[in-house]
């Protein structure tokens, strides 16, 4: 797979987005990537976590989320689901799944209920390693500041908004990945 051909598909203008969507998914992959290298153990497929990391947030193009130059019409929480379903358009169902997965630390169906998520009833949680790697590595980089990278700190404040749950998934990963 040559992910900068999907990138430059979609992504054709060299614009605002253009540059926060690959300076993010740029250092995503990069911390990704160190996790691999330092974690042998893993055994992780290092080649897909690069395609995966650089292609988890594809979907973005099209929500509406002005703040990070983002014109479409959809809600911004859903970039993940849209993101899955043009990776599995494209021929790629196990990087549709990091899309669908990475958003917090994964959604589950409980969350989506009691939330009233404008997601489907089921779960969208991280389970192959690869896929915890990149929504791990995802955590320390916001769009709105793509250049910055977060501390665990920041990134675990950043989490707990949104409940125990993905901090608590967060937090695992942390003893797995440092």
């Amino acid at each position: 797979m040559n992910y900068q051909n999907i990138i430059d598909k979609y992504y054709t203008e060299d614009n605002q987005l253009r540059y926060i969507f690959m300076t993010h998914s740029s250092l995503v992959t990069k911390r990704a990537l160190k996790i691999c290298d330092l974690h042998p153990e893993l055994n992780l497929d290092r080649r897909f976590v690069e395609e995966a990391a650089m292609l988890h947030d594809i979907g973005i193009i099209k929500c509406h989320a002005p703040g990070i130059y983002c014109f479409g019409s959809e809600p911004y929480l859903i970039h993940g689901r849209i993101g899955a379903e043009m990776m599995r358009a494209e021929g790629y169902p196990a990087h549709a799944r990091v899309c669908e997965r990475h958003t917090g630390a994964g959604i589950g169906k409980e969350e989506i209920k009691r939330l009233e998520l404008p997601l489907p009833y089921e779960d969208f949680l991280p389970e192959t390693m690869e896929e915890k790697v990149i929504c791990y590595a995802d955590k320390f980089f916001s769009k709105t500041h793509p250049e910055v990278e977060k501390s665990i700190n920041e990134a675990e404040k950043s989490l707990a908004k949104f409940g125990e749950d993905g901090l608590k998934r967060f937090k695992e990963w942390e003893m797995m990945f440092e």
